[in-house]
C-alpha cells in the first residue's frame, strides 16, 4: 500500500464527569487521532499521549512532534507491504510509544480494510465478545462509591476497578467487600506507594481482591518483587512495562502474576501481542487496559483484547461511561451480561462521525506526498 497522506487532529472531548486518580483530575481528555490513506483506504488511529506529563513523559506535544517531523515523513510517499515494513522504517526512534502506537494503529485499520478482514481477526482474535469492566475514580465518600458501583453494575459490567490514593484506600475497599461480597473488585494506585506501606497491602490481603495493580514506582520493576512475596494478592503491573523486554524481567523476577496491556504504552498492537504471546506461554494472565479512547482507539482495544489470552475483563467501558456523544458511529455499549460486541466489518468495524470529530478538533495538519 502506497501512503498517500497522513492527518492528525489534536482533539479535546469534554468527560461526563472529572476522573479523580493519584496522579489528579482529569475533567477533559487530550489525544492524537491519525488519519492515513493510502490507495483509496482510509484507516484511523489514536495516539492516548494526555495533555499533561503525569501518566507518562509524553504529552500531545511531544507525540504530534514526533510524529510530524520523523515517524510521518519516514513512511510519507512509501509502498509498504506491511505492518512489520512500516515499523522497520521508523525503528531507529527511541521510546515515543504512544506517538508510534497512533501511526500503527491507522496502518493496522487501512491493512485490515485493504483486505478486506476485521481488525480482530487480522490480530488473531477469537472471540465475538469479550468481557468489560469498569474503571470508577477516587469518590468523595464510601457512600458515594457504593451508589456509582451499584449503578455500573446494574448496567451489566463484570469487574469494578477503583483508584486508589494514600487517604483514600483501606477504608473503600472495607466498604465495598462489605455491601458486595461477591464482587469482582480490584484496586489501581497508579505508582502512590512505596514499599513503606507494606502493612497497607497486607491488611488487603483479607479482602479477596482479583489484583492489585501499579502499587509502586511507576517505571519500578524490581521492588514490586520484594511486595509481591509479602502478598497473596496478584500484583498487576502496568506503568511500569514498556515492551516485551519489561514483561520477561517482571515475571522473571516474580514482580507481578498478571499484566495489563496497554497499546499506547508498549508501542502499538504489535508488541501488545508479543507480550500477550509471551505471557499465554508463561501461563500469565493479561487484561486490556484502558486510557479514555475515544470511540476510535476504543475500537482497537476491542478487537485486540479478542485474543485468547486476555482472560480478565479490561478497561473497556461504553462509550458513555465518558462522553456524552462519542465520535464514532455506532458507540460501544455493554450487553445486560457484562460483555461488549467485537465489531466484525473490515477494520476497526465503525464509522468515524466526521462531524462530530470536528467539533471537538483544536488542531489540524495534513501531510502529504
Amino acid at each position: 500500500m502506497r501512503i498517500d497522506s497522513v492527518e492528525l487532529r489534536h482533539i479535546r472531548m469534554v468527560l461526563v464527569s472529572p476522573f479523580v486518580t493519584s496522579m489528579g483530575t482529569e475533567y477533559d481528555e487530550e489525544h492524537i487521532i491519525v488519519r492515513v490513506d493510502g490507495e483509496g483506504v482510509t484507516g484511523w488511529g489514536e495516539s492516548v499521549a494526555e495533555g499533561t506529563p503525569f501518566y507518562s513523559y509524553e504529552t500531545v506535544q511531544t507525540a504530534w512532534h514526533i510524529l510530524r517531523d520523523f515517524l510521518i515523513p519516514s513512511i510519507l510517499g512509501k509502498d509498504i507491504k506491511d505492518i512489520n515494513e512500516a515499523i522497520s522504517l521508523y525503528e531507529q526512534v527511541r521510546g515515543h510509544m504512544m506517538a508510534k502506537a497512533g501511526l500503527e494503529a491507522a496502518l493496522w485499520d487501512a491493512f485490515a480494510k485493504s483486505k478486506n478482514s476485521s481488525l480482530s481477526t487480522l490480530l488473531g482474535g477469537t472471540r465475538k465478545k469479550i468481557d468489560v469492566g469498569v474503571s470508577i475514580g477516587i469518590q468523595s465518600s464510601e457512600k458515594e462509591l457504593i451508589h456509582k458501583v451499584e449503578g455500573y453494575l446494574q448496567e451489566g459490567y463484570k469487574r469494578i476497578k477503583i483508584k486508589i490514593a494514600p487517604g483514600n484506600d483501606l477504608q473503600y475497599v472495607i466498604a465495598l467487600r462489605r455491601e458486595f461480597p461477591g464482587l469482582l473488585l480490584q484496586v489501581d494506585a497508579n505508582s502512590a506507594y512505596t514499599l513503606n506501606d507494606i502493612d497497607l497491602f497486607k491488611k488487603m490481603d483479607s479482602y479477596n481482591l482479583s489484583l492489585i495493580e501499579q502499587p509502586l514506582g511507576y517505571e519500578d520493576i524490581f521492588d514490586h518483587s520484594k511486595l509481591q512475596r509479602e502478598l497473596h494478592t496478584p500484583i498487576c503491573l502496568d506503568e511500569s512495562i514498556h515492551s516485551l523486554d519489561d514483561t520477561r524481567a517482571a515475571i522473571e523476577l516474580d514482580s507481578c502474576r498478571i499484566i495489563n496491556i496497554k497499546p499506547g504504552r508498549v508501542g502499538g498492537f504489535t508488541e501488545s501481542k508479543l507480550i500477550h504471546d509471551y505471557c499465554a506461554s508463561m501461563k500469565i494472565p493479561v487484561w486490556h487496559g484502558g486510557m479514555l479512547e475515544s470511540g476510535i482507539g476504543r475500537a482497537g482495544n476491542v478487537a485486540l483484547a479478542s485474543l485468547p489470552n486476555f482472560t480478565l475483563p479490561g478497561d473497556i467501558s461504553a462509550s458513555k461511561r465518558y462522553y456524552r456523544e462519542d465520535i464514532v458511529e455506532p458507540e460501544f455499549v455493554v450487553n445486560p451480561d457484562g460483555t461488549m460486541d467485537v465489531p466484525v466489518k473490515p477494520g476497526i468495524g465503525v464509522e468515524v462521525n466526521m462531524k462530530m470529530l470536528d467539533k471537538v478538533t483544536v488542531r489540524k495538519e495534513i501531510f502529504k506526498i
